[in-house]
Order: C-alpha cells, then sequence, then structure tokens
C-alpha cells in the first residue's frame, strides 16, 4: 500500500470527479493512439509570502493553483495540453487536444505501478498552521537584529515565503508516482551609509522543510552576513582587471559551476548537439582534480525531489568523474532517443509547462587542499566568495559573472575588498585551470532559482574552495 499516493490522491481531488482508476483509464485511451509515450501530470501549489520593509509590513498574499497537463509523444514530436480546473472533463479536453497529433493505433495494455520511494522531507504544511503573528515577529526579529549590529544600516526588507506543492503522475510506461513537496525561504536584505556612500548586502536560506526547522536555523547569522556583506562594500576599492588567479569560495559561488558547466550537461542540450560537451562521453573536459555530480536525492535541501516530475526516483548522477565527463542529467524523452536512461532529472515549472532535463542538487565534491593553503598559494590574484548574477551560452561555454562580494590576494593572505569584479571565460577551459580544490565542499543555503526556456525552478549549486590559475576578471582599475 502507497500511503503517501493515497494521501495525495485524497487531498488532490477531494472536490473532484477524478481519481486514480479515471486517470489511469485516461492513459490507456491516450495510448489507442500511434504514439510512443504519454502522461498526466497533475499539481496544486499553495504559495504564501510575508514582507517587512522598515518594520512595516508592505506586502503578504496568497495564492493556490492547481490543473492538469497531458503531454503525447511521438518520435521527437511532442503534443502538450492542461487544464487549470481537476475535473474529469476538462481531462477529457486535454486528451483530446494533445492526441490531436496522432492516428488511431493498435491498443496497448498498461500495468500500472506505483513507485516505491522514500520521502526526502516532510509532509507537513509549511506555515499554514503557523499564526499570522508568529510570521511577523519572526520578520520583525531579523528587522531589529540587523539594525542592532551597526548604526550605519538605514534600511531592512525581510521577506518570507512558503510553497506546499502535492503532485502527481501517471504514464504510459506504467508509473504511478506521487510526491508532497514542502518549500520555505527566508531573506534579509540591507541598505547601509556612510559619507553619503550607500551599499547592500542580502542573505537568504531555505529548503524543504516546515516551520519548526526553520526555527532551529541560524536566524541571527543570516541578519549578520547580510550587515557584514553591506559594511565590506562600504570598504570596498575598485577591482583590477586583467588575467590573473582567482579563488572562487565553497558554497554558493557553485553558481558559476552550475550555468558554466551544469546547463551544458543537460541532455537535451546534448542530443541536439548544442552544447559545448556534446559527443564528449569518456574525455577528459576538466581538471582531474574535478569530480562533478548532480543529486536529488538529498534529503531536505531546495532542488530534493523524491521522484521528479516524470515519476522518476532521483539519484546521484556521475556527470565529471576526476576530469572525465562520464554522463548526461536525463528526462525520459531525451534518454528515450539518445538510448540511455532517465536520470531522475526531467522537471517542469507547473502543470501547464512541459518537462525538460534541469539540474536538482549540483556540486563539485572536496578534493584533499586545505582552504588556507590554496589562498596562500597565490601571490596576486582575487578571493570571491559571492557572486550576484551571470549569463551563459550553451553552445560555446562562455560565461561571464558578478561577485558581490569580493576580495584581494596579495603575497598569500587576503586583504582589501573590492567592487565591481566581473569574471569572464569559457566553462570547459575554466575547469581545465583547476589545479587546487579544497576538502571543504557544501552546498548553498537554499537560494537558488534556475531559469530555462521560461521555466523557473528551485535548485541547489556547491562546490569546494577552488583555485583556477588564470581567468579574465574585468574591473574598474587597469
Amino acid at each position: 500500500m502507497n500511503t503517501l499516493l493515497d494521501q495525495v490522491e485524497r487531498n488532490l481531488f477531494e472536490e473532484s470527479d477524478l481519481n486514480l482508476d479515471r486517470l489511469q483509464g485516461a492513459i490507456q485511451k491516450l495510448q489507442r493512439f500511434d504514439i510512443d509515450y504519454s502522461d498526466i501530470f497533475i499539481q496544486e501549489v499553495q504559495h504564501q509570502y510575508w514582507q517587512l520593509e522598515d518594520g512595516i509590513v508592505k506586502d503578504a498574499s496568497f495564492n493556490l493553483n492547481k490543473g492538469l497537463g497531458v503531454r503525447a509523444i511521438e518520435g521527437e514530436k511532442t503534443s502538450f495540453a492542461y487544464a487549470n480546473q481537476l475535473q474529469l472533463q476538462a481531462l477529457d479536453n486535454a486528451i483530446s487536444a494533445a492526441s490531436s497529433m496522432s492516428r488511431s493505433g493498435q491498443h496497448k495494455t498498461i500495468s500500472f505501478n506505483a513507485v516505491a520511494s522514500q520521502p526526502l522531507y516532510t509532509s507537513r504544511p509549511v506555515l499554514f498552521e503557523i499564526k499570522q503573528q508568529q510570521k511577523i515577529d519572526l520578520l520583525r526579529s531579523l528587522d531589529a537584529k540587523a539594525r542592532q549590529l551597526d548604526d550605519k544600516v538605514q534600511q531592512v526588507v525581510v521577506s518570507l515565503s512558503a510553497v506546499d506543492e502535492q503532485m502527481m503522475v501517471l504514464a504510459s510506461d506504467g508509473v504511478t508516482a506521487a510526491d508532497i513537496r514542502p518549500m520555505i525561504r527566508l531573506n534579509v536584505s540591507v541598505i547601509v551609509e556612510h559619507q553619503g556612500r550607500r551599499e547592500r548586502g542580502s542573505a537568504g536560506l531555505g529548503g524543504r522543510y516546515d516551520w519548526l526547522q526553520l526555527m532551529q536555523a541560524d536566524l541571527d547569522g543570516l541578519a549578520k552576513t547580510a550587515v557584514t556583506q553591506a559594511l565590506i562594500n562600504l570598504e570596498a576599492i575598485d577591482a583590477p582587471a586583467g588575467m590573473m588567479p582567482v579563488v572562487l569560495g565553497n558554497g554558493w559561488p557553485g553558481v558559476l559551476l552550475h550555468e558554466a558547466v551544469g546547463h551544458g550537461l543537460e541532455g537535451d542540450f546534448n542530443r541536439k548537439g548544442s552544447s559545448a560537451y556534446a559527443n564528449k562521453i569518456g574525455q577528459q573536459v576538466a581538471s582531474e582534480l574535478c569530480t562533478v555530480v548532480d543529486d536529488g536525492s538529498l534529503p531536505n535541501h531546495r532542488g530534493s525531489l523524491t521522484v521528479d516530475d516524470e515519476g522518476t526516483l532521483t539519484q546521484s548522477t556521475m556527470l565529471i568523474e576526476k576530469g572525465v565527463l562520464k554522463g548526461y542529467m536525463q528526462d525520459k524523452h531525451n534518454a528515450r532517443l539518445m538510448g540511455q536512461k532517465p536520470t531522475g532529472n526531467g522537471r517542469r515549472e507547473s502543470y501547464a509547462h512541459l518537462p525538460m532535463p534541469r539540474m536538482t542538487n549540483t556540486f563539485m565534491k572536496s578534493g584533499d587542499s586545505d582552504p588556507e593553503e590554496i589562498i596562500k598559494s597565490v601571490k596576486e590574484g582575487i578571493y570571491a566568495p559571492n557572486f550576484a548574477g551571470g549569463q551563459v551560452d550553451i553552445t560555446s561555454g562562455n560565461f561571464v559573472f558578478s561577485a558581490s562580494e569580493a576580495y584581494l590576494i596579495e603575497d598569500g593572505k587576503i586583504t582589501a575588498p573590492i567592487k565591481g569584479a566581473t569574471l569572464t571565460g569559457n566553462g570547459p577551459e575554466v575547469l581545465k585551470r583547476v589545479s587546487m580544490v579544497g576538502n571543504d565542499s557544501s552546498l548553498d543555503p537554499g537560494i537558488g532559482v534556475c531559469g530555462k526556456d521560461g521555466q523557473s525552478i528551485p535548485v541547489c549549486v556547491g562546490q569546494p574552495t577552488l583555485k583556477v590559475d588564470q581567468m579574465t576578471v574585468g574591473g574598474t582599475k587597469a
């Protein structure tokens, strides 16, 4: 007996004329057409958001969104239809639309099997059982903590958001799977001012856990991180420019790895030959010190999923092992066309979007070097422990990233903070220039959002402290 599947079925269809038997019948109906694969994805998402600005609640919202999506695949062609209601008539209409590209075919009998999964996170509601005043009190306490840290703090914005998602997927390969997915995020942003100069700092945390687990987090540290970053930026001098050694910090700087390397290892780009890593399985694509994995099966992390949006169990997928390209992240469609197995990376923003191969928790594993020794090995360069936005061209692997926090390294020591530093390079080339890998790999605190083809999903990134022998640094000081 699959208690999670039973629970989700009760919750999703409490006020609906749909049920599991009717969904299975709908898949059987789809398979009467000449198609290779079909699935139905059902989802309900409740979202709650609170924002406090300078001690005043400026924004509070709640929304509920639910619906279903029907997909039919024939070769490389995909037909897709969705409806924003969970009713039998809506399902029938979506099936008619999704199967319109196909001719009638031979009837196929499907044997449905519930995916046996071990939940990676709680199934309890995240915020909806918590009193309104408790949420406001949390935001006000963080506002007060930030202001108490330094009298230069002029503005504080604190936000709290939570998502309770329930999903179910049935597919023509017999898969029947369900999941209850919590998500919470807390963010602090501050502006400091001194002698007419204003700078910003921010910090956040979150993951797939509930209020009780959130309250056990280091909330004092969250406020302190945001204020410290802003104060450091007040003292920052102009960044140098040119080719130089760069040391990347652990944790969140893995966003550079995510963008410059991770997207290029997603199956669809490689099937189409548009990735810099296409047709390079078994080849050396990075320094032998680099081992990169994608692992959606880590408990409570932001990018984790018990099953992906196609009902495939998530797993640890070896992407690069000691510099050698080992594999790609796959959804069912691209895996079938490439003659490979799905890896649990089929993800979609909502029922109204098609799934595609996407990252979950993508990170580089620890090496043998002590982070202090990495810094000491640099005569003149920069240390970048925090990043803002960036862009990457998947085909070429070229990227550009801006550092939100960075420092000079002089004679093996971290010295002055710098502002305006951008890092430019080519993903594959940068990985080949990694000469030291720290023993301190960690994932980011739970703030990552990944965009692809107009869809946004939660992810985690991570890495140890890394030394890149040469990277182009763009700054304001020649």
